[in-house]
């Protein structure tokens, strides 16, 4: 399975793309801005976009979905407990200083029932709410890979302080929903480096009295 990693836009969303050898299809995760980039890394390895999937309606990791579906022809997965957000795009792109998107359409409402299938993997969805109110994750057990969006970071996890967020329940989706995967498990943040689930257990200042 191919995997690769793009820090893009303003706030440098690590966008996800995964992609099948065999098939030569692709799931794309959070693609937030430079849809450039995307493209080239799917043109360059002949991959065809299959999924692409939302974590959360922030700008900073929404803001080309639109672009990449009308591209791709593929659908867009979002859990619907975030549409609110994205209808605020024009609000959160005043917050930082930048040019309104394009709405993404939303083809189809992820949720925990929700699984995507690449190849021989599979892509479970799992709500971590608490970031946002539809905050999701995506756990793939063939890899040992989590896609965390903003739910949990390296030393840190997803602020709760905008509109939307709760500090109690990021917490608890945090415990009930993360910290039960595989020790060694991969964790893919929405930004900045990875870390493994054992690690955040061990080391992460937030978790300690989970």
């Amino acid at each position: 399975m191919l995997h690769f990693i793009l820090p893009v836009g303003l706030l440098q969303c690590n966008c996800s793309i995964f992609g099948d050898e065999q098939t030569q299809e692709a799931i794309v995760i959070d693609p937030g801005d430079e849809i450039e980039k995307i493209t080239a890394i799917l043109d360059k390895h002949r991959l065809k976009v299959k999924a692409i999937v939302i974590t959360h309606a922030h700008i900073d990791h929404v803001a080309a979905a639109q672009k990449l579906r009308a591209l791709t022809g593929a659908p867009v997965y979002m859990d619907e407990r975030d549409t609110a957000l994205l209808d605020m795009l024009d609000v959160q792109a005043r917050w930082l200083g930048v040019e309104t998107p394009a709405r993404t359409e939303v083809d189809a409402a992820a949720n925990d029932a929700t699984v995507l299938n690449l190849g021989n993997a599979e892509f479970h969805v799992l709500r971590t709410p608490g970031h946002t109110p539809g905050s999701l994750c995506l756990w793939i057990p063939d890899e040992s890979k989590l896609i965390a969006g903003d739910t949990l970071f390296r030393d840190s996890i997803g602020r709760t302080d905008l509109p939307g967020g709760n500090s109690r329940q990021i917490l608890s989706s945090i415990k009930t929903r993360l910290l039960d995967l595989p020790e060694d498990a991969i964790v893919v943040p929405g930004h900045g480096q990875t870390t493994t689930i054992g690690r955040e257990k061990e080391r992460n200042p937030f978790l300690q009295d989970l």
